[in-house]
């Protein structure tokens, strides 16, 4: 028997759009549905909202209007930054190899070299598997970094991946799985100090990286924000010290649907299909307006709310972690997946040795609570958790199962539907704890 009465922990999935960002969209459905591209006065108004809306974005981070790009999702916008990165590599070394060969006097520069790609091995989907995509086709080499035992990332494996032909650079600012912030502005400053080396090695004199020629601006550094959007400080790109950052509205208490690319002024980024030439030529398609003007005004709403409500957040989060961890029900053990102080505010990641995190999930959500298990953009892959096994190893023995459960809070989230989860969930264990073949 289902509870009728739900309680949302599931915020990391997608979050409810705020009320005020859905009247606007609603207003904007309503009244202004005219192609932006139209020259007549309707189209003007629309263009004007889109342009409004990039304006705000780029205030919300620091940024030119002109460096903000409406995509899909956060996947699309993702896939806009690595593809595009690769494929303007691809095309800008053609132009040099033809150039080289018209100049009999150079000739070791045009070589042809595979872009080198340094990710981490707990990327989300959106950033793995447009990289090992690229692998497959040979049009790129990748190395997966690893991570810690709390999931950050191990900046000497880190440092020692970069080559000559690192081209780019995708580190997620916050982990979708497990919470893990990682140290974007230290990988920032280690990409900056090898440019400063590149530019040394080849004789030329110091300045701006980006006005450097070609290849010397690479390699160009992208992090997947989503996650980060709502909690952690992107209040300045140029201080977080990245050249690309996505993110979308789904995450923000706004639409789904629709996504951002921060691009900087400076990298070079080719489009990865063709249209009618939106969005700078990069993401052709007839601009979703309300969309628009919902994710603008999303981030301003959440930014405004940041510090006080990721301060009762984190509060709630250590509460609640103190409370699971002091379940004790035999035969089972459990452990918090991640590190506990560099951690989002609102994600609680646990392990539970001997019982499944499907099962966990069908008895929790029986009994009215909705959480998930690993990333829900996986929820159709049942080959486990590569987070997870990234930061330690899992053993599978005497049949042994191991559930890794996601909560995560939100703004509605209460300290009563926290009391009701540690019952619930205590309930379930011991439940199923007769039936447990796990020994410790």
């Amino acid at each position: 028997m289902f509870k009728e009465k739900r309680i949302y922990l599931d915020y990391a999935s997608t979050t409810p759009i705020d009320k005020r960002v859905l009247e606007l969209m609603h207003s904007y459905e309503r009244d202004l549905y005219t192609n932006p591209t139209s020259i007549h006065t309707s189209g003007v108004k629309v263009r004007s909202i889109i342009e409004d809306s990039r304006k705000k974005i780029a205030k919300e981070i620091n940024a030119h209007s002109d460096e903000i790009i409406f995509t899909g999702s956060s996947t699309e916008s993702n896939a806009l930054a690595i593809l595009g990165v690769i494929k303007n590599y691809e095309l800008r070394t053609k132009d040099e190899k033809c150039r080289v060969s018209m100049d009999t006097t150079r000739h070791d520069s045009a070589k042809s070299k595979i872009p080198h790609i340094i990710t981490s091995k707990i990327e989300h989907p959106a950033v793995l598997e447009n990289c090992r995509m690229l692998e497959e086709r040979g049009e790129a080499t990748v190395t997966y970094v690893g991570v810690d035992k709390n999931g950050i990332l191990n900046l000497e494996e880190f440092k020692n991946a970069l080559n000559d032909d690192t081209v780019l650079v995708s580190i997620m600012y916050a982990n979708n799985e497990i919470g893990t912030i990682q140290p974007i502005q230290e990988i920032a400053k280690i990409i900056r100090h090898y440019k400063k080396g590149k530019l040394a090695s080849q004789g030329l004199a110091s300045g701006s990286l980006e006005a450097r020629p070609f290849p010397v601006n690479f390699p160009i550094f992208h992090t997947d924000a989503t996650q980060a959007m709502n909690y952690l400080d992107t209040s300045n790109v140029e201080k977080l010290g990245v050249d690309m950052l996505s993110f979308n509205g789904s995450k923000i208490y706004g639409p789904k649907g629709i996504g951002v690319l921060y691009k900087k002024r400076s990298v070079q980024i080719s489009p990865i299909y063709k249209g009618g030439e939106q969005e700078f030529g990069l993401r052709s398609g007839t601009e979703n307006v309300a969309s628009i003007g919902g994710i603008a005004l999303s981030l301003e709403i959440a930014n405004k709310m940041k510090k006080k409500e990721s301060e009762r957040l984190a509060s709630l989060r250590d509460d609640t972690i103190s409370k699971i961890l002091n379940i004790k029900v035999s035969p089972y053990k459990i452990v918090l997946n991640g590190s506990k102080e560099m951690r989002l505010p609102n994600n609680i990641n646990i392990s539970i040795t001997g019982i499944s995190s499907e099962l966990l999930v069908i008895e929790l959500d029986a009994n009215g609570i909705e959480v998930s298990a690993k990333s829900a953009c996986k929820s159709d892959d049942d080959t486990g958790s590569y987070v997870i096994k990234a930061i330690r190893k899992i053993c599978k023995k005497n049949n042994e199962e191991e559930g890794s459960l996601r909560i995560t809070l939100g703004r509605q989230t209460k300290k009563s539907e926290i009391y009701i989860l540690i019952k619930v969930l205590t309930n379930i264990l011991e439940k199923y704890s007769k039936f447990a073949k796990y020994e410790n």
